[in-house]
């Protein structure tokens, strides 16, 4: 039985979508969110530590954050492998203490997916930091407000709009990975066989590439929507700043 999709009775099989389909769409916004909101609170650390502070190896550091960027990702997937095993130096005393394993399953991909978007999470949020002006900061710092508070309430709000269009970069990131997560967590059905998977599935099967083809319009419209609303909450974000909201 197919998976509700909404309240109300309305389900993804109402669309023409297979069981097959409707599991790795669902699959992949699962790990999509969850890779988003995993980074997410590094991303905007990493991206103020970039766009507010000087130290000794920040181009080093910068460099590494963006490595996944232009690494081929089956090396991504590799390194994790090695690293977020069962026998990893990482992954083993995730599993031995916590038995927590991020090895052939959802939560590897999610993983994988966080870790390959996350030069775009960072960049945006970044870019967003450094257009505030630090002059506004400084003249809350000289009227009592501590530094998390002047963050908080003057250069959380004010980066809202590229935080958004981080996220939602990312987000669209996340659904079109492909590389790391078949390196990582292979390739299994109703665990971590996203949409891109099953539409390497549907490319190795003879016969069935009008399958593959829906799914390849189904990733599109996805990524369309995702766009879109990123434009959306981008703009209410600037005209609620504009008004002082």
């Amino acid at each position: 039985m197919l998976t509700d999709a909404m309240a109300g009775g309305f389900r993804l099989s109402d669309l023409g979508l297979t069981e097959y389909e409707v599991s790795a769409l669902l699959l992949s916004l699962k790990v999509a969110l969850a890779s988003v909101a995993f980074s997410l609170p590094v991303g905007i650390f990493c991206a103020w530590l970039l766009a507010r502070k000087e130290f000794r190896g920040k181009a080093l550091f910068d460099s590494l954050l963006h490595l996944p960027l232009v690494l081929p990702p089956v090396v991504t997937g590799y390194l994790l492998l090695v690293a977020m095993g069962r026998q990893g130096p990482i992954g083993k005393y995730l599993y031995d203490w916590f038995g927590l394993s991020f090895s052939f399953s959802w939560r590897g991909a999610a993983l994988a997916s966080a870790l390959v978007s996350f030069p775009l999470m960072v960049r945006a949020i970044r870019q967003a930091f450094e257009a505030v002006d630090p002059g506004l900061e400084q003249a809350a710092r000289t009227l009592g407000a501590g530094r998390w508070r002047v963050f908080c309430s003057i250069t959380l709000p004010l980066s809202l709009a590229g935080i958004i269009s981080g996220m939602v970069l990312a987000f669209a990131r996340s659904l079109g990975e492909f590389g790391a997560t078949i390196t990582f967590v292979s390739n299994i059905p109703g665990e971590t066989r996203t949409l891109p998977l099953a539409m390497f599935s549907f490319i190795e099967t003879p016969g069935a590439e009008a399958q593959a083809a829906r799914l390849c319009v189904i990733a599109i419209g996805i990524a369309l929507l995702a766009l879109l609303a990123s434009q959306y909450l981008s703009r209410r974000a600037h005209s609620a700043r504009g008004t002082g909201c």
